[in-house]
C-alpha cells in the first residue's frame, strides 16, 4: 500500500532487536505471579514488540508454562487496559474477526464498527480476516453479516467481504448511477465502489469531478442517506486516503465528553505497525492539534500510557522545533525548553518524527543554527547514549594528542550492555571497529587494558577471590599490572565490591594506595578509575565534574560529556556526592562557571540547587 505522498506507509511499532521469546514470556510470567501484577512491565514490554514477534512470545509461554497468555492477561488485567493489551496480543484477523463478532452480536448492531473495517481492509486483509472468523467462531462471516443487516447498507457489506478481481468499469458508469438520473441506481455505486482497484479508482474520481462538476463525496451525500451513505463515504475516504480516514474516525472517538474507547483501541491497535506516523500527520493537518497530546487529554493511567507508546511521538515538539529554526535568527529559548525537559527515548521520537512529518534531519538543522559549547550540548543530548558515547571516543582519539581521562571515564564506567552498544554504534558510524581504533591511538598496558575494557565479559566470568588479589599486590611490579588487570577488568561490581571489603580487612591495606605507590601515568589513571568506580560511581564523577571547573577555564568537553550521558542515570546522587565532597551545589558551580543559554540548559540537566 502507498499513502498519498506515494511512500510506504509505515508503523511506530517494529520488530524488537535481540528478540528472544524465551524470555520475554519468562518476564510477562514472573510480571502476572503472586499478589498483584507488574502492569509497568507489561505495558512495557508487550507494546514494544511487533504482533509477529507476540505470537512467538505466546507459543514460547504456552511451552514454558502450560498456560495461555491471553488468559492469564485476561485475569490480572482489568477495564480498557486489558482489552488493549488482549488486542495487541491477537494476530491482526483474529482481532478483526473478535470487533466484528461483538459489532454484531446481541440486540443491536455497531454499523460504524463494521463500516471501519470492512471499508479500509486490503484483499489480503478481508481474505485472512473471513478464515479467523471461520476458525474462530465455526461461522460463516458473510451469513453472520446478512443476517444482522438489510437493504443496500447489507449489499454493500457483502460486497467487501468478497475478494473481488479489479472490474473494468466506465467513468460513464458511475455518472448514469448518480448525477446524470434523479433517481440513483444503488447497485451501480455498489459494483464500482465495491473493487479494490485503489489506484483506478481515485483516477475515476477524479474524471468525475470533471464531467459531473461535483465530488463523489458531494453525490453520495446528496443522493444516499442513513448507513448506506455513511458507509459509501467510508469507501470513497478509504480509496483517497486510509490515514486521513483513520484521522478522522480517532478525532471523532475522542471530541466532546467522554471517549469512544472501543474505536480508540482498535484503530491504534490495527494500525500501528502500518501506517500510525501517516495517521499523525492527516491528523496533525487537519486538526491542527497532535494525536499524541489528544490521547494525553483524554485517557489516563496505563491505558493511557499504552496508547502512548502505540502512537509513538507528539508532533507538537517536531513542529515547535522546525518553528524555532525557520526564518531570520534562532529561537534558543524554545529549542533548550523542549531537548532538555524530554527524556533520550522522547528526543529519539521526536528526531523520527521531524524526519517523518518534515522530510528533514534534525540533526542537521540543529548544528547550522547553533554554535559552540551550546551546539555540542544539544547534540549530545539528542543521540542515543551509544551514539554519544561513540562520538565522545572518537573525539577523545582525533588530532595530535589522546584525552585519556575522557578514555578511561567512559570505559570504565559503562556496564556490558552500554559497552556493546557503544562498540556498534562506533562501527556504524565510523566503519571501524572501537578495539582497532584504540589499538592505534595507544600503546602498552594502558592500550590492553583499555581495549579489555572495550570487550564485554559475561556476568561473573572471574570468580575473583581477595587471594588472587593479595597475590596480585605482592607479586613483582613487573607481572602487578598484568595480574590487576585480569582482576579489575571483569566489570562484576557488585563482586569486585565484596572483594575489596575484605581484602582490607585480611590484610589492612587499601587498594588505591597500592595503586598510586606501585603504579605509574595512564595505566595507574586507569586503574585507579576503576577502584573508584567500583566503590562509588557517582562520588568518581562528581570528581570528575569538579576537575573539570576548578580553577581558571573549564574542561566543556569533559563538562558536556558527563552532564549529557548520567542525566537520567544518578545525577541526583552526583549532586549529593558534589556536595559533601566540596561544600559546594553543583548548580552554583555551573552558575559561576559557564554563561549564557548554555548555561541554561546546564542548569536544567542539574535539575536542583541543593
Amino acid at each position: 500500500e502507498k499513502n498519498i505522498w506515494g511512500r510506504e506507509f509505515r508503523g511506530t511499532v517494529a520488530d524488537h532487536p535481540d528478540f528472544d521469546a524465551g524470555s520475554d514470556a519468562e518476564a510477562l510470567y514472573d510480571a502476572m505471579k503472586g499478589f498483584g501484577s507488574d502492569k509497568e512491565a507489561i505495558l512495557e514490554l508487550i507494546a514494544s514488540r511487533s504482533n509477529a514477534q507476540r505470537q512467538e512470545i505466546r507459543a514460547a509461554y504456552k511451552s514454558q508454562f502450560g498456560k495461555d497468555l491471553i488468559d492469564d492477561l485476561k485475569y490480572e488485567l482489568t477495564g480498557k487496559f486489558e482489552r488493549l493489551i488482549v488486542g495487541l496480543m491477537r494476530p491482526p484477523a483474529y482481532h478483526d474477526a473478535k470487533e466484528i463478532k461483538d459489532a454484531i452480536k446481541g440486540a443491536g448492531t455497531d454499523e460504524k464498527c463494521l463500516i471501519e473495517i470492512l471499508a479500509s481492509r486490503t484483499n489480503e486483509q478481508i481474505h485472512n480476516l473471513v478464515a479467523a472468523y471461520k476458525d474462530a467462531y465455526d461461522r460463516d462471516l458473510e451469513e453472520d453479516v446478512i443476517g444482522d443487516t438489510s437493504g443496500h447498507f447489507k449489499k454493500m457489506l457483502v460486497v467487501l467481504l468478497q475478494v473481488s478481481q479489479i472490474l473494468y468499469m466506465l467513468i460513464y458508469d458511475l455518472y448514469d448511477a448518480g448525477e446524470a438520473q434523479w433517481g440513483t441506481d444503488e447497485a451501480k455505486f455498489i459494483m464500482l465502489l465495491g473493487n479494490r482497484s485503489v489506484t483506478h479508482l481515485q483516477l475515476v474520481f477524479d474524471e468525475y469531478q470533471k464531467i459531473a462538476e461535483k465530488s463523489i463525496e458531494d453525490s453520495i451525500k446528496s443522493e444516499l442517506s442513513g448507513d448506506f451513505e455513511t458507509l459509501m463515504l467510508a469507501v470513497v475516504q478509504c480509496i483517497r486516503s486510509k490515514p486521513m480516514f483513520f484521522a478522522r474516525r480517532l478525532y471523532k472517538s475522542m471530541k466532546g465528553l467522554g471517549t469512544a474507547d472501543n474505536t480508540l483501541i482498535r484503530i491504534m491497535v490495527c494500525r500501528s505497525e502500518i501506517d500510525m506516523l501517516d495517521i499523525r500527520e492527516c491528523f496533525r493537518l487537519r486538526y491542527e492539534k497532535s494525536l499524541y497530546n489528544m490521547i494525553q487529554d483524554d485517557t489516563s493511567g496505563d491505558y493511557k500510557r499504552t496508547l502512548l507508546k502505540l502512537c509513538g511521538g507528539d508532533d507538537d515538539d517536531a513542529q515547535a522545533l522546525r518553528k524555532a529554526m525557520k526564518g531570520f535568527g534562532t529561537d534558543e529559548d524554545t529549542i533548550i525548553d523542549i531537548v532538555a525537559n524530554r527524556s533520550n527515548a522522547q528526543r529519539q521520537e521526536i528526531r523520527q518524527t521531524f524526519k517523518s512529518l518534515l522530510g528533514r534531519d534534525l540533526m542537521a538543522d540543529l548544528k547550522s543554527e547553533l554554535s559552540k559549547n551550546l551546539e555540542r550540548l544539544i547534540l549530545g543530548l539528542m543521540m542515543t547514549p551509544a551514539e554519544f558515547d561513540a562520538k565522545m571516543m572518537k573525539k577523545a582519539m582525533e588530532g595530535a594528542g589522546t584525552d585519556e581521562h575522557a578514555l578511561i571515564e567512559i570505559l570504565v564506567t559503562r556496564n556490558n550492555q552500554e559497552i556493546q552498544e557503544m562498540c556498534s554504534a562506533y562501527q556504524n558510524a565510523y566503519k571501524k571497529s572501537l578495539e582497532d581504533a584504540i589499538a592505534s591511538e595507544t600503546s602498552g598496558h594502558f592500550k590492553r587494558i583499555l581495549i579489555s575494557l572495550a570487550q564485554t565479559w559475561p556476568g561473573l566470568l572471574f570468580f575473583v577471590q581477595f587471594k588472587e588479589l593479595a597475590d596480585a599486590c605482592n607479586a613483582d611490579s613487573g607481572d602487578l599490572e598484568d595480574r590487576f588487570m585480569s582482576i579489575l577488568c571483569t566489570r562484576s561490581f557488585p563482586h569486585l565490591r565484596r572483594v575489596f571489603q575484605e581484602f582490607v580487612r585480611c590484610s589492612n591495606k587499601d587498594i588505591e594506595q597500592i595503586i598510586k605507590k606501585e603504579m605509574s601515568g595512564d595505566i595507574k589513571n586507569a586503574m585507579f578509575a576503576i577502584v573508584r568506580s567500583v566503590k562509588n560511581q557517582p562520588s568518581y564523577f562528581a570528581d570528575r565534574l569538579y576537575k573539570a571547573m576548578k580553577g581558571l577555564g573549564t574542561d566543556d568537553r569533559a563538562l558536556i560529556r558527563i552532564m549529557v550521558s548520567r542525566s537520567e542515570i544518578d545525577l541526583f546522587n552526583i549532586r549529593k556526592e558534589f556536595k559533601e565532597t566540596h561544600d559546594a551545589s553543583l548548580h552554583e558551580f555551573i552558575q559561576g562557571d559557564t554563561s549564557g543559554d548554555y548555561r541554561k540548559i546546564l542548569l536544567i540537566l542539574c535539575g536542583g540547587e541543593d
